[in-house]
């Protein structure tokens, strides 16, 4: 937790850690040596964490020993134990209909992350190793078809740069 309050202050986040545990999802599966890396994240996102962590805090100092320290969660349960996967996953499909969207599983979070990067100008590269991908081709076959937005945003890049030959 002193590493993340650390580094909360550099707005990065370090994924290094993988443990399988069957019914967590809250824990961090890192699949390939790619996966461990460190992602930068924004001041909105690191101001979350910190006040999620002082909240967390509170909750340590009142449990005192009976708070699961040795776990150093940072998504858990109000006593430090591990949340049920179904906590989150119950907590997005409540989210999803009351924006009146379609179910949706989880990891489309991830999806909706990489191809938002993209539409805002984001280096193919840079998703790429914020994704902990292998390879900017794995990138690219997965994300750069998706957006109709990033598909108009190219054509109009490659007709400005073909509008100087052509005249």
């Amino acid at each position: 937790m002193e590493a993340l309050k650390l580094q909360l202050m550099h707005m990065l986040i370090s994924l290094k850690k993988s443990r399988k545990i069957p019914w967590v999802i809250l824990r961090i599966i890192l699949k390939t040596f790619n996966s461990k890396r460190i992602i930068s994240i924004s001041q909105t996102l690191a101001q979350v964490l910190q006040h999620h962590l002082r909240h967390q805090n509170q909750h340590k100092l009142a449990l005192n020993d009976l708070y699961h320290h040795d776990l150093n969660l940072v998504l858990c349960r109000d006593d430090g134990s591990f949340m049920p996967k179904s906590t989150l996953f119950n907590a997005f499909s409540r989210i999803l209909k009351r924006a009146e969207l379609p179910s949706l599983p989880i990891h489309s979070l991830r999806h909706t992350h990489a191809v938002l990067q993209l539409e805002a100008g984001a280096d193919m590269k840079y998703v790429q190793k914020r994704l902990g991908h292998g390879s900017v081709a794995i990138t690219s076959d997965v994300y750069a078809h998706i957006s109709k937005k990033l598909e108009k945003k190219n054509m109009d890049k490659f007709e400005e740069y073909t509008k100087g030959i052509i005249d």
